[in-house]
């Protein structure tokens, strides 16, 4: 199953340019766009507007940042290297914190039981992207077959 903003249910309400809101670390996310767009900010002002932002407007926003120049990325104003194992706990964290709290996004999660996730736009190369067409598709994976099995 193909994950975008263009799919049909359930991939398209998985994008992460759609609208499920959530609070992380006491800051309202409106989208995981806005989330990972957010990241690309040291101001921590700025990074809690994007974290408002939904969809392409929040890609637009944080489309002209030259975070990978240095790989830097950052959450409440601390610098958090793209290659950490520090920025995949926050992205984990992030994204069951997003699960847990919004009742559609999980809805749509659960509606792909069985599928395999592909995201066919994303990218590979963890040097040119904030989230990897692997990283996103097996949180989605892992997320997803845990919760299945913990309401068994």
């Amino acid at each position: 199953m193909d994950i975008g903003s263009s799919s049909s249910y359930p991939g398209g309400a998985l994008s992460n340019f759609s609208p499920h809101p959530f609070v992380f670390h006491g800051f309202k996310v409106n989208s995981m766009e806005g989330f990972l767009q957010g990241l690309k900010f040291k101001s921590p002002e700025m990074q809690q507007h994007v974290f408002t932002l939904v969809g392409m407007c929040a890609k637009k926003k944080g489309i002209n940042k030259k975070w990978f120049r240095k790989q830097e990325l950052y959450f409440q104003g601390l610098f958090i290297s793209r290659h950490s194992q520090e920025y995949q706990n926050l992205l984990d964290e992030a994204y069951e914190a997003m699960f847990s709290q919004n009742k559609k996004a999980r809805k749509a999660l659960l509606a792909t039981k069985g599928a395999t996730l592909k995201h066919s736009i994303g990218k590979s190369d963890p040097h040119k992207t904030v989230l990897t067409e692997r990283e996103f598709c097996s949180r989605l994976t892992k997320i997803r077959d845990r919760i299945i099995k913990e309401e068994k």
